[in-house]
């Protein structure tokens, strides 16, 4: 019997055995795991064999098969006919030979960061850990290295909870296009080929009957090479991108998380399963909003994951960063509004983190050392915002600068202290919190309560005074453009 069908048979037995089912009815009523929202910030890690040719996106493997887009154009220019030189021809010079795992985790750590979440399969098939399913993998080829297995032994010294990522499922098409003329991909293929299965490409990502519809072959591999993760690195958080909404691939869902829940509970840990769109069904696991957020406050808590880089998940030569002010303001408006905000970088080639990178986590690990008060262990206040600005709501909504004014404010709780960040504090250093006006009860203000003490963050006591129009704040001018946080402590 092949490893592949053995693993079946485990998987078969763990669900069988343990408390959960491979049923919506018994994997609901999940919430995010307190650890999580506790942690509140996060890293991605989008690092593999597409890092190598570093141009466009981490979507290199598709797009360099599709003729006539600009990834096409420059792997011909740069590396030959595909004929001569395809995807795979990739792995070998992906060394990794100045990857240093202790120094990621460390810098994770300075950046304010409490849990990580590495790729561990990209849509390119590549394992980026030891595995059993497939000889395609960091620990038998290119790096020759078990990277995955290397960063948990750095976060665990460092108290970083590890996730892991999975995008394997959108495999099923993502080679496809190399069938369409002359290229490596023409090869025979079966399951365990690098390639394999490559199939057409849907027209529209989000039909959930797409076809052709992917084989139950695909996903019982797809199922197996999920839980070898699980096993092996006993990740927190599992998370997946978004082609598991598929209709094709609810009944592996349902196995895959009750496999998941079940080794969970076998091992006493808290965890959950990130997932966009409706993939899962609400309650079974925890929303994610790619590159976006929700406009107003929820009610369950849930998940952003967006980028340093605003072109690419993966390292590219010409990466756009973001500003690290603007990144923590993405935070504070995620966390009032009962998110966490998951932040990825993009390792190079060679196994380490640019100075862009560099610079934005640290900017916001400096950040996190004065405000962390503010963000880590909160909760949401009554009211998640106040100002003039609104938070655009949807994914892939994060590129755009929301012009956030003096005005603008997020709220968060812990105990007896209200902490009121503003978005962009003013050169005056004078602000008003209206939330907070001493108005009559009878007027049914949001806050009635009283006030013992106002500091600013990073300032000390501050001069204030509070009336009908709001709670009036002096402290110093802004110095370095970041968010600014108002302690209010009750009584």
């Amino acid at each position: 019997m092949s490893i592949h069908d053995q693993y079946l048979q485990t998987i078969d037995r763990v669900i069988a055995q343990g408390p959960y089912r491979a049923d919506w009815e018994s994997l609901a009523d999940r919430d995010m795991p307190r650890w999580m929202q506790e942690a509140k910030f996060g890293i991605f890690i989008h690092w593999g064999v597409y890092s190598v040719p570093g141009f466009g996106s981490e979507w290199y493997s598709r797009n360099m098969y599709i003729q006539g887009s600009d990834s096409f154009r420059h792997h011909v220019e740069t590396y030959g006919p595909h004929t001569e030189f395809g995807y795979k021809g990739f792995i070998p010079m992906f060394r990794a030979e100045r990857f240093d795992p202790a120094a990621w985790a460390d810098l994770f750590a300075r950046a304010g960061a409490r849990y990580v979440v590495p790729v561990a399969e990209h849509h390119d098939g590549f394992q980026m850990y030891r595995s059993e399913i497939s000889h395609w993998n960091a620990a038998e080829m290119g790096p020759k290295r078990d990277v995955l297995g290397e960063l948990k032994a750095a976060f665990d010294d460092r108290g970083l909870v590890m996730g892991a990522s999975s995008h394997r499922v959108e495999h099923w098409f993502f080679m496809g296009h190399g069938r369409e003329f002359p290229s490596d991909i023409h090869e025979p293929m079966r399951r365990g080929d690098f390639y394999w299965p490559a199939m057409p490409e849907p027209a529209d990502h989000f039909d959930l009957f797409s076809t052709p519809t992917p084989t139950d072959e695909f996903l019982e591999d797809w199922l197996v090479r999920s839980c070898e993760i699980v096993d092996r690195f006993h990740p927190k958080e599992m998370y997946f991108d978004w082609w598991i909404q598929h209709s094709a691939v609810k009944p592996y869902l349902k196995r895959f998380a009750a496999y998941y829940y079940n080794r969970a509970a076998e091992w006493g840990e808290d965890v959950t399963i990130c997932y966009k769109q409706d993939a899962f069904p609400f309650g079974t696991a925890t929303v994610d909003m790619e590159r976006g957020k929700f406009a107003v406050a929820q009610p369950f808590h849930w998940q952003t994951d967006t980028a340093i880089a605003r072109n690419s998940w993966g390292w590219t030569e010409n990466n756009e960063f973001k500003d690290p002010r603007d990144l923590v303001r993405d935070l504070m408006d995620a966390i009032s509004k009962n998110g966490v905000m998951l932040l990825n970088v993009g390792p190079k080639p060679d196994g380490t983190i640019s100075e862009q990178d560099t610079a934005v986590l640290l900017g916001i690990g400096r950040w996190l050392q004065t405000n962390g008060e503010a963000v880590y262990g909160t909760i949401p206040w009554r009211r998640a915002e106040e100002g003039p600005t609104a938070t655009k709501e949807g994914a892939f909504t994060d590129n755009a600068d929301a012009g956030f004014t003096a005005q603008d404010f997020r709220f968060t709780c812990r105990g007896s202290h209200i902490y009121a960040t503003c978005m962009k504090w003013p050169q005056s250093g004078a602000v008003t919190i209206t939330e907070l006006a001493d108005r009559d009860a009878s007027s049914k203000p949001v806050f009635h309560g009283i006030i013992r003490s106002v500091e600013v963050l990073g300032q000390g006591e501050a001069r204030w005074t509070r009336d009908e129009t709001g709670l009036h704040v002096q402290g110093s001018p802004s110095a370095d453009g970041y968010p600014v946080v108002v302690r209010i402590t009750t009584d």
